[in-house]
């Protein structure tokens, strides 16, 4: 018998809003499918099990206040999630890693990847650290069509490796860039310091990346920056919570001021969905024990929920 790519919600098996299990990835047949990825590609023995390995589950078991009930009407979308429609969202579980294999969830990330999207579904996951999106971008090759890449946090991501690892939280957007499928990509909310030198910078704008600081969005609004986008795409959305502000998400490793809104970032999701076909989003880098209140865990549910009920809107399903 093959072992399951992904397997069941860790704390007596709760799921994101109590949407059913489904992890026969095989037979699935959902119109959004969620995810969570705890594992990345460690730097060090301290990062194996870091505490980001506990956001989905973080995630997970604070949609009981990210949405009281279904059937109440939602002003972040003007209506009910599903706005009367029949929609099917799953919940498929987290991707296992294990100490004996220490690449081959990416594999499987990869693998569930190319399955969800592949049976249509609408792809909505929970890391982890900002390397999992790269086993993630690699199964979008399935969808058979080029991905604009949109890309929200404080730093750029483009180191080609960093203690010798290449598929680490520094380098996602370098691994992107150098996938077939991958077109432009928009890089939204930069500020401060992360781990670019010189020569990272140089390369991102050699590949023709779009860098938009935090401060211009600020300035000129999100609009303008969504204006940029060509319409009519396929559009991938990675989040990374130290993207937000620290008073918007302050569960983040590298907390970083003058960060991103969530009314911007809500912003975002919806003209993305309306400009094109936007097939996925991460939200990552969530450090649980960081957090205040759970206000970093309710704000990515709450940028989960706009994902649905605006894709709902927008006839993705019908």
């Amino acid at each position: 018998m093959t072992s399951p790519i992904t397997v069941a919600p860790r704390r007596d098996y709760q799921t994101f809003l109590d949407f059913p299990f489904a992890n026969d990835l095989d037979t699935l047949h959902a119109d959004v499918a969620i995810m969570g990825t705890p594992y990345g590609d460690p730097y060090s023995i301290d990062e194996m099990t870091n505490d980001q390995t506990n956001a989905p589950t973080a995630i997970r078991r604070e949609s009981v206040r990210t949405s009281d009930s279904l059937d109440r009407y939602d002003f972040d979308f003007g209506g009910t999630l599903f706005d009367g429609k029949d929609i099917k969202v799953v919940d498929v579980g987290d991707v296992p890693g294990t100490v004996r294999d220490l690449s081959g969830h990416y594999a499987r990330a990869e693998a569930a990847t190319r399955k969800i999207v592949g049976k249509g579904a609408l792809l909505i996951t929970m890391g982890g650290d900002h390397g999992i999106p790269i086993p993630l971008m690699r199964g979008l090759e399935e969808i058979g069509e080029t991905i604009t890449l949109v890309q929200v946090d404080a730093h750029i991501d483009w180191r080609d490796d960093l203690n010798g690892v290449r598929e680490g939280y520094s380098s996602p957007i370098r691994r992107a860039s150098e996938m077939d499928h991958i077109g432009d990509i928009y890089q939204l909310g930069i500020r401060a310091q992360g781990s670019a030198r010189p020569e990272e910078v140089d390369a991102a704008l050699a590949y023709g990346s779009n860098i938009v600081t935090a401060y211009e969005i600020h300035s000129n609004g999100m609009q303008s920056v969504i204006d940029r986008i060509p319409e009519g795409g396929h559009f991938y959305l990675t989040i990374d919570a130290d993207g937000l502000d620290p008073s918007v998400m302050p569960a983040v490793a590298g907390p970083a001021p003058g960060g991103l809104l969530f009314p911007q970032v809500r912003e975002l999701i919806h003209g993305l969905v309306n400009r094109g076909k936007l097939v996925g989003m991460d939200i990552n880098e969530i450090t649980p024990s960081r957090d205040v209140n759970s206000i970093t865990s309710h704000t990515a549910g709450r940028l989960m929920l706009n994902l649905i009920g605006s894709a709902v809107r927008a006839g993705y399903f019908d």
